[in-house]
């Protein structure tokens, strides 16, 4: 090595570099980052809340007569939600309907029995289904086309659209057909009446 290029190097390793960073502005912003989100998770907790005391006028949901007679269909999957009939996007959360869980649902000649592990489990009565059909989408929850299972009842002086998923899709359509077909009994018996 030339003495020029020991010289330079020795200049070079002389040098400190310059901090990169500056930890008190860094701790600052993440701290500020840290209470803007605290503060949208408080406002959306807000929002939930508010919409819950808007909805408290639906009645209590009714739970499962002792006794049902033996199923017609069963099913595991998924609940979604529940909205106002024919608002899908209008989720109602009173009485826990707005909780999102797996489900398992029974329909008997009774009516729907709806068992959520870790949510209300709730009963329909026959008198109170008024019809399922497949859709795509309820309160925030997009499928595929045909891919969503919506029935929907009458609680109170509501109409409401329940939200569920299958683990195997293809039950969908027994089910709709199940639905429709015990409305159409039961609106047919209450009018020979």
């Amino acid at each position: 090595m030339t003495p020029g290029a020991i010289r330079l190097a020795a200049e070079a390793a002389e040098q400190k570099s310059a901090e990169v960073t500056d930890w008190g502005a860094r701790i600052a912003w993440v701290i500020g980052l840290l209470l803007f989100i605290a503060f949208v998770y408080w406002l959306m907790r807000q929002g939930w809340k508010w919409r819950g005391a808007l909805q408290s006028s639906l009645p209590e949901l009714p739970a499962a007569p002792g006794g049902l007679p033996e199923h017609r269909l069963a099913l595991t999957g998924r609940y979604h939600g529940s909205t106002t009939a024919g608002q899908w996007l209008d989720r109602i959360v009173a009485h826990g309907l707005g909780v999102r869980s797996r489900v398992e649902l029974t329909l008997t000649d009774e009516g729907l029995e709806v068992v959520r592990p870790g949510a209300t489990d709730f009963f329909v009565p026959a008198a109170q289904l008024r019809g399922a059909r497949l859709d795509k989408g309820i309160a925030g929850k997009v499928l595929t086309e045909g891919g969503l299972l919506v029935v929907t009842w009458a609680h109170g002086d509501t109409l409401i659209d329940s939200g569920f998923r299958s683990d195997r899709a293809a039950e969908h359509a027994a089910w709709v057909e199940a639905i429709n077909h015990m409305n159409t009994s039961t609106t047919t018996e209450g009018a020979a009446r």
